[in-house]
């Protein structure tokens, strides 16, 4: 991992039930391991409950329920995958608002996996180029991306990467950009 320091910014970490145990911990480790603050936002309160694969895992505390929670108090974005933990935030209309926020003020943004899935729902992709699990290249396309098979991809801001196996590569570009801060051309 690299040694980037991002003390003093706050992410927000948005995922629910279903998510991918290790993109969501490994990131959170590595935001707080730089010095920032990690804080899990979710579309319920209580626990979310972790998956490795299609296996429950670890259930992790919400710090707030997304309805609640104002984009401006953070300063960067990440949307672990998993298959179930997107599908349920692209339903959320709270969820799609809060990521679409995010953009248009031009915050960096991580996704890994299906975590894009987010991203489609929010209307954000169209004109980018990001990566993702392959299953997603077609749902990329159809929203106007630019779909490439890379470990991890940065577009103005966006952090994208395909897997598990993507991790140290997806928390190194995660951390660079959440110390660049805002990208102009992150702006929808």
């Amino acid at each position: 991992m690299a040694t980037t320091s991002i003390k003093g910014k706050r992410v927000a970490f948005l995922a629910t039930d279903g998510v991918e145990e290790v993109e969501y911990t490994e990131p959170r480790k590595a935001v707080e391991s730089a010095g920032g603050t990690a804080e899990l936002i979710s579309i319920k309160t209580g626990d979310i409950q972790a998956v490795n694969h299609m296996d429950k895992a670890g259930t992790y505390a919400v710090d707030k329920q997304v309805k609640d929670a104002n984009p401006e108090e953070y300063d960067a974005l990440v949307l672990p995958g998993g298959v179930a933990n997107p599908d349920f935030l692209r339903t959320d209309p709270d969820a799609v608002r809060f990521v679409r926020d995010f953009f248009a003020a031009g915050k960096p943004v991580a996704a890994i996996c299906h975590g894009p899935w987010t991203l489609i729902e929010a209307g954000v992709v169209d004109g980018r180029t990001l990566t993702s699990w392959p299953s997603l290249r077609t749902d990329l396309a159809n929203a106007g991306a630019t779909w490439v098979d890379e470990q991890v991809y940065v577009d103005s801001g966006l952090v994208t990467s395909r897997k598990p196996d993507d991790l140290p590569a997806f928390c190194d570009k995660m951390l660079e950009e959440i110390a660049e801060g805002a990208h102009e051309k992150q702006k929808v």
